[in-house]
């Protein structure tokens, strides 16, 4: 079973990336978020979720375990496939899935194409008790940081981006540099956006 592939990127598009790996290249299926961290970069290395079937064998990656959790966490969810799980983080970035799963926000997760109210309930009710237990250890992390991303989330739109881009950008600047202030911030996001 793979965990992880690194390699150089050999082409990059918003739903896969091939990585060449000791002369081999794998044809991986990936999210936006994914491809947002991915996109600038010569190499990456991809958490790997296999999905191996009788007529397929099947490469999903992500930037990083956060977003391969959640993936692996709605997989669990009846009537949720490998491609639905994939358009949910293409669709919003894990960290705002997993707030509105625990939140029960039933008409953000509808905004997701092929999430019907149905869909969105069950969803909620399968994972919002695991999710919530993760969440709790993330957010004594994150706390200090959430007044220096609304600084900066603040800064940024009044420079004229759209507010979901730049949520995402500081979003993943956070996750991977947890207690940036809020110059550090806006000056990182500004090279993403």
């Amino acid at each position: 079973m793979l965990e992880f592939i690194k390699g150089q990127i050999n082409e990059v598009t918003p739903a896969y990336v091939v990585i060449e790996n000791t002369n081999t290249g794998y044809f991986v299926n990936i999210s936006l978020n994914t491809y947002s961290q991915i996109s600038e970069h010569k190499e990456c290395t991809l958490f790997i979720h296999e999905i191996v079937r009788e007529d397929a064998y099947v490469l999903y990656g992500f930037a990083d375990k956060k977003e391969r959790e959640i993936f692996r966490n709605l997989l669990a969810v009846s009537g949720v496939g490998a491609n639905t799980a994939c358009m949910m983080l293409s669709s919003l970035s894990p960290v705002e899935l997993q707030n509105a799963i625990v939140n029960g926000q039933v008409n953000t997760l509808k905004t997701i194409k092929g999430i019907g109210a149905k869909s969105a309930q069950r969803i909620i009710v399968d994972l919002k008790d695991k999710l919530e237990k993760e969440g709790i250890e993330e957010q004594i992390v994150k706390s200090e940081d959430n007044t220096n991303k609304e600084e900066a989330l603040s800064a940024l739109i009044t420079l004229g981006f759209p507010k979901k881009n730049v949520e995402k950008a500081l979003e993943t600047l956070i996750q991977k540099e947890p207690g940036l202030n809020v110059e550090e911030l806006v000056k990182k996001a500004l090279k993403k956006l």
